[in-house]
This record gives structure tokens, C-alpha cells and sequence, in this order.
């Protein structure tokens, strides 16, 4: 048996499971209908710095509850397995193992935005 995981050693292996997407990549595959944005990110962030125009906010805490297609209290926006799903936190770190998460529930193509929400609005893509 192998000792704890740092959050780096598990951020590393969580990240080799899947691609991860740039702000830009993002913003086009959103504008093109191809991926759903979701931003975890809690309120007081989102107060401070905007919103993402289109993204659906669903705070962390109940992310798989809302985007499990086969749960009781998903949101409409959770059309399938194979839905395309980009989350975005404030610097994409929290974002990673929350894309983790989805793919255990069966969201084989979440991703998450590399550098979050910060990456987003340095590349001078839209915020409300």
C-alpha cells in the first residue's frame, strides 16, 4: 500500500485522463454549440469578476448532482454521457478534479479550461 497523494502528485494524474482546453479552444467549441461551459466558481467570485455569457453556473458542491444525465436533479442542459462539458474555476485547479469526477459518473468528454475563469479574461474572451 502506497502512502497519501499530494494534491500536486494528484492533480498530475488526474490531468494525464483526459485533454484539457484552452480559453480560445473553449470560447469556439461554446459559440458553435459543440460544448456546455460550467462555472463552479462560488458566488462571491463570480460577484467580483463577472460571468462567462452563456456558461451554466452550478457551484461545485452540487456539480455531479446537476450534470448526471441519468439523476433525479440534473439540470435540463444534461442531455447524455456523451455530452461535452468544459468546467471553469477561478485558475483551473479545481476544475481539473471536478472534470475527474464527471468522467467517473460517465462524462467521458468533460474537460476543464487551463487557467480557469483568469485565463478566460486574460485572452480577452467575453465577461459579463
Amino acid at each position: 500500500m502506497s502512502g497519501p497523494t499530494g494534491i500536486d502528485a494528484l492533480l498530475e494524474r488526474v490531468r494525464r485522463g483526459y485533454e484539457r482546453i484552452e480559453p480560445r479552444a473553449a470560447y469556439d467549441a461554446s459559440e458553435a454549440g459543440e460544448a456546455l461551459l460550467v462555472d463552479i466558481r462560488y458566488a462571491a467570485l463570480r460577484e467580483a469578476d463577472g460571468l462567462i455569457p452563456g456558461a451554466l453556473v452550478i457551484e461545485r458542491n452540487e456539480l455531479e448532482w446537476r450534470l448526471d444525465p441519468r439523476g433525479s436533479h440534473r439540470v435540463p442542459e444534461a442531455t447524455g454521457l456523451d455530452l461535452r462539458v468544459v468546467v471553469v474555476c477561478n485558475e483551473g485547479y479545481a476544475s481539473s478534479l471536478a472534470a475527474e469526477s464527471l468522467h467517473r459518473l460517465g462524462l467521458y468528454r468533460a474537460t476543464d479550461l487551463v487557467g480557469g475563469f483568469q485565463a478566460w479574461r486574460a485572452a480577452g474572451l467575453p465577461v459579463a
